[in-house]
């Protein structure tokens, strides 16, 4: 199950945080097109990063965007689209505790609605609501739950392959969500104690990636570094496992709590892109999808696997800059939340 590393790929670049902090790692380009600052509050501390200005500054109008990754993954899994969309939004991506350099909740809480009481929580700090919220995989889980208990932090919402529940997961899925029972992390470590870092990026990048092959060498070699770094993280096993474990109590909870349910009380225009190549989040959940959320609108992506928006940066901007036109919610307009079906 070389697969359960991680489902999320470290991502293109190595991450720095400030100088002296834990997890430092040498300066690379994401530090100079996307540094990285912390936000700490009581009991949370968050790892945000956001495009450095200038170059790419967005319009002083531009809304603002707030970007939250997968399991495993971290706010470098933004980066290409950020880039594409410097000139739209006003963007920021945030580690989620436990992940990329944000350490972990103190209250130990890796729950579905632990991770969106953060995002709330960040959102209500820095005064940057109502923002165009993205999520991808938990993230889109995550997000979901955001835009249905607090809708007047949602402009629109973006959901790249998001972890909604499914009564017969992929099979190339299960591995994951084996993380979430008690012993297999370690178990898993022992099977794999020998791997290098390489080996495990491999099977995360061909787990996620629709093709593997998109990826660079010096991309590769990146990750690798990625990779290395959160391995040496004390909390890195525990922080999968605990929101692996999050995502599958999720998906058991009925009644007001279902994120289906959660979802059909969403007001904000939604944008959903799902790859057809996705091996964790089923392809044929985009259309439940559509019907759940109520002001949706589609996007497929036949050679994309789960993460399109780093396969694919320029077509999921092509997507989100229609959504905007679309629903007046580009640069120089105020806030607005959907109400009409725009898909289904």
């Amino acid at each position: 199950m070389p697969c359960m590393a991680s489902t999320d790929p470290p991502h293109v670049r190595t991450a720095t945080q400030h100088r002296g902090s834990p997890g430092t790692a040498p300066a690379t380009g994401a530090d100079a097109t996307h540094p990285l600052r912390t936000v700490t509050l009581p009991g949370l501390t968050l790892a945000v990063r956001s495009p450095a200005r200038p170059p790419g500054a967005p319009r002083p109008d531009a809304p603002p965007a707030l970007y939250v990754h997968g399991l495993g993954g971290s706010s470098l899994n933004w980066l290409a689209l950020m880039s594409e969309l410097a000139a739209d939004v006003d963007g920021e991506a945030l580690d989620l505790p436990g992940f990329g350099y944000s350490p972990p909740p103190e209250d130990g809480n890796y729950t579905i609605s632990g991770h969106a009481r953060a995002v709330i929580r960040y959102l209500d700090a820095t005064g940057r609501g109502p923002v165009h919220l993205l999520g991808n995989s938990l993230g889109g889980a995550v997000t979901t739950r955001v835009a249905a208990a607090r809708p007047d932090l949602v402009r629109t919402l973006t959901l790249v392959a998001p972890a909604l529940p499914e009564l017969r997961p992929q099979r190339s899925a299960l591995p994951t969500g084996l993380l979430a029972l008690p012993g297999v992390v370690g178990g898993y470590r022992r099977l794999t104690r020998d791997w290098t870092a390489e080996r495990r990026t491999r099977a995360v990048l061909a787990l996620c990636y629709g093709d593997p092959g998109r990826v660079t060498e010096q991309d590769f070699t990146d990750a690798v570094a990625e990779y290395e770094r959160r391995l040496g993280l004390p909390h890195f096993w525990d922080s999968l496992a605990r929101s692996a474990r999050g995502i599958v109590d999720a998906y058991t909870l009925g009644g007001q709590h279902s994120l289906w349910r959660q979802a059909e009380r969403v007001l904000a225009p939604t944008l959903l892109i799902y790859g057809g190549r996705d091996r964790l989040v089923s392809f044929r959940m985009a259309r439940k999808a559509v019907r759940a959320f109520r002001s949706s609108r589609l996007v497929t992506m036949p050679e994309a696997g789960h993460v399109p928006m780093m396969e694919y940066p320029e077509q999921v901007a092509t997507a989100f800059r229609r959504l905007l036109a679309d629903t007046g919610t580009g640069p120089g307009t105020a806030p607005a939340t959907g109400t009409e079906r725009d898909g289904g």
